[in-house]
């Protein structure tokens, strides 16, 4: 993928080095317990899927901005420097977002686009959704509307899972971006309504899937249209994309980390859901066409 002529997005927020977080030990409160360390690298791994667990990102978010107020950050705001390569990596692919979205959804959508900021940050952080680490994989606030993203993540893709490449990585971005979009367009709070009708379980589960499947295929139609603009994706870059997103599906996850497979837990959709979303909306270069929530779609 050739990103060096993307525009570099000033809406970056860098506070990596600060070694910010929220107290030794604390761990994440759902459903009224305490998350001890082996079930935070499980939900570490489940951040994989590129998106944090929609029991924080919907259905819990007001509670845990409770519990972790906001604390503001001293961490440089704008364009990162020129030697620091991942930094600018960043900062570009949100600029490309910010110029795609900026057309594509006031023409799709009729809605205008609103700029998310993206915080870079190291191991720990606070976010209006509470405290993020590392283990949680990037993910997006709908409370702040903010994109948060340990940029170690990158590493962890090609060391833990053999995925990677440039254009894998600006999926990883492209998709929280998409979370961006669901909320732009009232998506999320409908869904947290829902899951709070449902009272948790598969059917709470099966919408935070469609959730998921719509933002890897708005992720999908952000790179079909810079591909239209710019023609800097090769057929390698998009098999580096289906390669990360069928190492992130549910059903892979539940096998190497439980050895069995429980469908009814999953959040983010199996190998193939995700593969398949990302696809259509790469294919089709449409918001329409990313519609999940019709149920013989997902």
């Amino acid at each position: 993928m050739r990103w060096d002529d993307l525009r570099t997005s000033e809406n970056v927020e860098d506070r990596r080095g600060e070694g910010g977080g929220f107290g030794g030990g604390t761990g994440f409160g759902i459903g009224g317990g305490r998350l001890g360390i082996g079930t935070v690298i499980v939900l570490g791994l489940l951040g994989w899927a590129l998106g944090i667990d929609p029991r924080l990102l919907i259905g819990g978010a007001e509670v845990v901005a409770d519990r972790f107020p906001t604390q503001q950050s001293s961490g440089r705001t704008g364009a990162p420097p020129a030697d620091d390569r991942v930094g600018t990596f960043v900062a570009k692919i949100l600029g490309e977002t910010e110029d795609v979205w900026s057309q594509v959804l006031p023409q799709q959508a009729n809605v205008d686009y609103q700029k998310p900021r993206l915080v870079m940050f190291s191991g720990a952080t606070q976010s209006a959704c509470g405290g993020a680490q590392s283990q949680m994989g990037p993910f997006y606030c709908p409370i702040d509307r903010k994109v948060y993203l340990d940029t170690a993540f990158f590493q962890e893709m090609q060391q833990r899972f053999g995925g990677g490449g440039d254009f894998a990585y600006a999926y990883v971005i492209a998709h929280e971006i998409g979370h961006h979009v669901e909320n732009l367009l009232g998506i999320l709070p409908k869904v947290q309504q829902a899951q709070r009708r449902a009272g948790g379980g598969p059917e709470a589960n099966q919408l935070s899937v469609r959730v998921e499947l719509m933002a890897d295929c708005l992720a999908g139609v952000w790179a079909a249209k810079m591909n239209e603009r710019r023609s800097n994706i090769t057929e390698t870059d998009v098999r580096q994309a289906v390669a990360a997103a069928t190492a992130i599906g549910d059903d892979r996850l539940q096998r190497q980390s439980q050895g069995r497979v429980t469908p009814d837990s999953f959040t983010h959709g199996s190998s193939e859901q995700r593969v398949r979303w990302l696809m259509t909306g790469l294919r089709g270069g449409n918001v329409n066409s990313c519609n999940t929530f019709q149920a013989s779609r997902v």
